[in-house]
């Protein structure tokens, strides 16, 4: 983590965090591949339905610097699209909480110094998905969950 600047989520705006720095402020929850569902609303609702690049145990994307040669749609975060996207980020994450100008938890990496604090506090996905390759696409909205906080 030497690369990472001392509070730069509080300290430096999003748009001059260095890419280590942004990378860094994702927690490894995993919430961010789960599958949603938007209803004519836009009300989004969460299923347990992962992208087929998850690793349900550690949360983390098989594929990550090649995923768009499998899931083309999946989304690059940046600041600039931050904004267009919040409506489906969990609320946990520390782009929107960064975004809102609200403090990370104190399960986050950043804060606990370890990698797997975020699962010792029980708000990530691991163990709790299940592939988008094993279920129908009918069947996701059987699947609907709370988000883990």
């Amino acid at each position: 983590m030497s690369e990472l600047r001392p509070n730069f989520w509080t300290d430096i705006p999003m748009d001059d965090l260095t890419r280590p720095e942004w990378e860094a402020l994702c927690d490894g929850c995993g919430k961010c591949c789960l599958n949603k569902l938007e209803d004519e609303d836009g009300t989004v609702a969460l299923t347990r339905v992962a992208c087929k690049l998850l690793d349900g145990n550690t949360c983390q994307c098989t594929r990550y610097p090649i995923r768009h040669q499998y899931v083309p749609e999946c989304i690059v975060m940046t600041p600039k699209s931050l904004e267009d996207n919040m409506y489906w980020l969990p609320q946990t994450c520390a782009y929107r909480l960064v975004f809102e100008g609200r403090d990370l938890y104190d399960w986050h990496p950043l804060i606990s110094g370890e990698a797997a604090s975020v699962h010792a506090a029980k708000v990530s996905m691991k163990g709790r998905s299940i592939s988008e390759d094993t279920v129908s696409e009918d069947d996701w909205d059987n699947h609907i969950i709370e988000e883990p906080t």
